[in-house]
């Protein structure tokens, strides 16, 4: 089977089809329109999306009125920051942002993958963290650049 484009999103639905199978995903696979992937349940698929969505948690890949396949995303290995002051999420923004990480945002919390050389900053500038496996709504992104003129 040859998935084209998401049906919907399994946290909008009322209803649920009796049989549901699962396609666990990593955050960085969410971000690839072509794909194959095998769910659960051993059913080979195809992942060729035609728009340029990404994937992310609860997206129905296939449904019927007895079946559904629903994308999963597997957790991450992050660094949850927690500054204290804007002085701390200046350093730490800054000194990412120098080592071109990506992070993402949720709430007063910075979230990045998992780099032991992170957690000895942040240890050194004493901004409170901790290591947790989490879902990311998201794909971390590697935005390049240029540094010359």
């Amino acid at each position: 089977m040859i998935v084209k484009k998401i049906v919907g999103n399994i946290k909008k639905l009322d209803q649920l089809p009796p049989h549901i199978e699962r396609v666990y995903l990593s955050s960085d696979d969410l971000v690839k329109r072509i794909q194959r992937v095998v769910t659960d349940h051993g059913t080979e698929l195809g992942i060729r999306l035609k728009e340029t969505k990404e994937l992310t948690d609860g997206d129905i890949l296939f449904m019927d009125e007895k079946n559904m396949i629903v994308v999963s995303v597997l957790p991450d290995d992050l660094l949850v920051i927690r500054p204290t002051s804007m002085k701390q999420m200046g350093e730490i923004a800054h000194q990412l942002g120098n080592r071109h990480l990506p992070a993402q945002f949720e709430g007063e919390e910075m979230l990045v993958q998992y780099d032991y050389l992170v957690e000895e900053l942040l240890k050194q500038l004493h901004i409170p963290y901790q290591r947790e496996k989490r879902k990311v709504k998201q794909a971390f992104r590697y935005i390049g650049h240029r540094h010359d003129g």
